[in-house]
């Protein structure tokens, strides 16, 4: 299957077997695990429960957007600008440039059109329609994250890629120009042409993967974003980890911090977040507004669709952060966010999809089948994403 991406060979192997994170063959989580993140003695979730359990996994009406159009004709006056797209895309705007972070209009988080998780509705614009973009960063290769028909689609534009090592034979694949992507170690950054914008990639806690035989066979990363003015960190999808401190001190400070906080799993602890250990992540890189990323567009996990904004919203006000939670579309200055409106709680009332019965949080100050689908595993040791 194409969408299943290429594995890498010759001289991109080559640099990649270079990577002091290449061991055995394949890319390695080198920090220790946290005590605690994982836990060993609980119950896995199996593919059953994954595909056919119950609960809110899901939103029973539409999630309200926004058409952020308007709003991007006109450069943000604090030089700064996210429009949250779903999921992980991010468009953001760093003083005249724009980054474009894990673009993923598909319909599926899946190598299959027909079969896998299913985004709950469609991205709020579409992807032709998005203003002219400078770069797109990729923080791994899983599925909801690099999605085949939009870097198809980006193919055929003249953007360039910056992503983690290996994941260009992906890119490359599909369509992309080799001159056009630029693959990083951690620590490595690149300064996009024309724009004033580095690029750095620093260190996650994951995996990586696109089918049953190429684990670990690409690297992961979060990436740092830093303009003339402002400095965005974007955590990609990661566990916990003592690095986020390094990060801080070598990329810091950060004008808007972009955690993920869905698909979280008690067995997950070490390669997921989730809402708690985000923000614990965010303390370690030094604070900043918060953008929750990673959540309302794919069931990922047995979770409640809405429970990562729930509790990022409860602790985060209590513990004084900044929170930045727009609806979809919404496109906002990080510097501007005063408060928090929970948009969500109206989507599963019947017939109320408006949010008119939510109140704003003050927060402190501060597609067909292709006959050769994969078959999945009876059990899920690790999360699909």
């Amino acid at each position: 299957m194409k969408s299943m991406g290429k594995r890498a060979e010759g001289l991109r192997l080559e640099r990649m077997q270079a990577s002091q994170m290449w061991q055995d063959n394949s890319f390695r989580n080198r920090h220790p695990i946290l005590p605690g993140l994982r836990d060993r003695d609980g119950p896995r979730p199996t593919l059953k429960e994954f595909l056919f359990g119950g609960g809110r996994r899901a939103p029973k009406g539409p999630l309200p957007v926004h058409d952020p159009r308007a709003a991007w004709l006109k450069p943000p006056d604090t030089g700064l600008r996210a429009t949250w797209l779903g999921h992980s895309t991010v468009l953001l705007e760093m003083d005249g440039a724009r980054v474009l972070t894990d673009p993923v209009w598909g319909a599926r988080a899946s190598p299959s059109r027909i079969a896998g998780p299913k985004r709950y509705q469609p991205v709020p614009v579409a992807l032709k329609a998005l203003p002219p973009v400078d770069v797109v960063v990729i923080s791994h290769d899983h599925y909801d994250h690099l999605c085949f028909p939009t870097i198809r689609a980006l193919a055929r534009q003249n953007v360039p890629f910056v992503t983690s090592l290996g994941v260009g034979a992906h890119l490359q694949a599909w369509g992309v120009a080799p001159e056009r992507i630029t693959e990083l170690d951690w620590w490595e950054s690149h300064t996009v042409p024309g724009t004033g914008l580095t690029v750095t990639a620093a260190p996650s806690q994951h995996f990586s993967g696109r089918g049953l035989k190429d684990r670990n066979a690409t690297l992961w990363s979060s990436m740092v974003m830093r303009s003339e003015r402002h400095g965005v960190f974007f955590s990609g999808d990661t566990g916990l980890t003592t690095e986020y401190a390094a990060i801080r001190e070598r990329l810091g400070p950060f004008d808007l911090v972009m955690l993920e906080v869905g698909a979280f799993h008690p067995a997950w602890g070490d390669i997921h977040l989730g809402p708690e250990h985000a923000l614990e992540a965010l303390e370690l890189l030094g604070g900043g507004a918060f953008l929750p990323v990673h959540w309302g567009t794919f069931s990922l996990a047995l979770h409640d669709w809405d429970e990562p904004a729930e509790t990022v919203l409860k602790l985060g006000t209590q513990q004084g952060r900044q929170l930045v939670m727009p609806r979809l579309g919404e496109a906002v200055e990080p510097a501007r966010v005063e408060g928090v409106m929970p948009w969500w709680r109206g989507v599963d009332q019947a017939g109320d999809t408006s949010c008119s019965l939510t109140r704003r949080q003050k927060a402190p100050a501060r597609e067909e089948a292709t006959g050769d689908e994969p078959a999945l595993p009876k059990n899920m040791p690790c999360p699909l994403d």
